[in-house]
């Protein structure tokens, strides 16, 4: 499965089977995370047993009490770390799904039980349950190219090739409240328009377009 296929199938998942995860996948996913977070600079943790962790009522009610794992999503505090909690974390998803695991990104949790080690320095921004889900999600509706896009002239290819993958990111509460500029000079910029963890959207985001784009944006 590529990362684009990877996009294409995978869908936010909320109510999970009790099966655990295998050995194996977990060792893969623990390769794949200390090669996330040495990159991204940041702290990314999967916690075999998620105990606890979704045991708000808002979580019950959604489902996500079920998961059997979480993805503790923290790094050394700073003005840029949910947009990189969003990007690398994203990245783990897309490889989680590729193993044919189901996640959701979960903005509400259980702080307190998750059971992460938050060093000095860091913040604990979000999680993503991870396991075998009971189906595979829904895909929601989704905004049109027009309405998240500021373009200059002709759209190119690659551009709606990117913007295309961008909108089949996971936003949360599915707002999608973001702006991908294209300037005259072909670089490309991402606006926050604002929202809950709206600079972890748009990490996501980012990391979407990239791969439909096939170009890495500075």
């Amino acid at each position: 499965m590529t990362l684009k296929d990877a996009i294409l199938f995978r869908h936010s998942v909320r109510n999970y089977k009790s099966d655990k995860i295998e050995p194996e996948k977990i060792q893969k996913l623990n390769e794949k995370i200390i090669e996330l977070n040495e990159e991204g600079n940041i702290h990314l943790q999967f916690i075999e047993d998620a105990g606890n962790t979704y045991n708000k009522l808002l979580n019950r009610a959604m489902g996500l009490g079920s998961a059997p794992s979480v993805i503790a999503c923290a790094g050394p505090n700073d003005e840029t770390l949910d947009q990189r909690i969003g990007y690398y974390g994203e990245k783990l998803v897309l490889y989680a799904q590729c193993l044919g695991l189901n996640t959701c990104w979960a903005g509400t949790f259980n702080k307190k039980n998750i059971g992460a080690e938050i060093l000095s320095g860091e913040r604990l921004v979000i999680s993503i349950a991870i396991g075998y889900g009971k189906n595979s999600g829904k895909q929601r509706k989704s905004k049109k190219i027009e309405q998240v896009t500021d373009v200059h002239g002709d759209l190119p290819e690659w551009f709606k090739n990117g913007v295309e993958m961008a909108l089949l990111a996971p936003t949360a509460i599915n707002q999608q409240k973001f702006i991908i500029h294209l300037n005259e000079d072909e670089t490309v910029e991402f606006e926050d328009k604002g929202g809950v963890l709206s600079q972890v959207d748009i990490g996501i985001v980012k990391c979407h377009f990239e791969i439909g784009a096939d170009k890495m944006i500075k």
